[in-house]
């Protein structure tokens, strides 16, 4: 009995027993197919992995500070993005942002692309700066923030600080070290009430000093804010604080 031997690229695929020309060009139809198919799927598979590639290429370059997060920076979904928000915004940084949470695609895809497998992920250029902790520590360096694209209106950085808590003071120091009798006395004000709020020195920032006494129309400090509204300097809130509404309405320690 002859044995015909069918072979493809130098390896024996099938084995025909006798003579058969048509049983013999099912055999070849078949094995055809059967590579055919398997070299289809790779390509489909690779050309899968090209168009998932360009996609994220293209989001990451979408902005010159490009920032992937878990929600959006007015609403963000978890404490990382709340945090990088807050650091970009206190730089005053001009920066985009992407939803992860609202593309599974991007969120999977975005991991692989950077060989990072977390958020946030923050982009300069194209390039992956990192998550939370990296940016922090970049922001120690000058001429990193220097690189950083600014906003051109500086009224979204004072909006984001007078935002940043629920009830927010503009002094001169710290709580802890006042730099005048005003910011002493309206820290010691507050305490009495004890009122929860968070600060910002407006001697380390001229920027942020200048900038907001025109944003607000108030030309001296200290100045406190209760949900991004101005309350006022020292004065007023010394006679606001006489008002059991108005003391009802301050974030307090229970």
């Amino acid at each position: 009995m002859m044995m015909r031997f069918q072979y493809q690229k130098g390896k024996e695929v099938d084995r025909l027993q006798g003579f058969d020309p048509g049983d013999l060009r099912i055999r070849i139809i078949k094995h055809n197919f059967v590579e055919g198919v398997a070299s289809m799927t790779k390509k489909l598979i690779t050309d899968e992995e090209n168009n998932m590639n360009n996609r994220m290429k293209s989001l990451v370059l979408q902005s010159p500070l490009m920032l992937f997060i878990k929600g959006t920076p007015d609403n963000p979904k978890c404490g990382f993005s709340s945090q990088i928000v807050s650091l970009l915004r206190e730089v005053n940084a001009d920066f985009s942002s992407f939803d992860v949470l609202e593309d599974d695609e991007v969120r999977q895809g975005l991991k692989e692309y950077s060989h990072w497998p977390t958020f946030p992920q923050l982009y300069l250029n194209g390039e992956l700066i990192g998550g939370l902790d990296i940016l922090r520590e970049e922001l120690n360096d000058p001429d990193f923030r220097s690189k950083l694209p600014k906003l051109k209106n500086n009224n979204g950085r004072l909006k984001a600080l007078i935002n940043q808590a629920p009830l927010m003071l503009f002094m001169k120091g710290s709580p802890e070290t006042p730099q005048c009798k005003f910011s002493k006395k309206i820290i010691k004000l507050l305490d009495e009430v004890n009122a929860t709020y968070s600060f910002f020195d407006i001697l380390k920032d001229d920027e942020i000093r200048e900038g907001l006494k025109k944003y607000s129309n108030w030309p001296t400090y200290p100045q406190l804010y209760l949900n991004g509204e101005l309350i006022g300097g020292l004065d007023v809130v010394t006679e606001e604080l006489k008002n059991p509404n108005f003391v009802e309405k301050l974030p307090r320690e229970n």
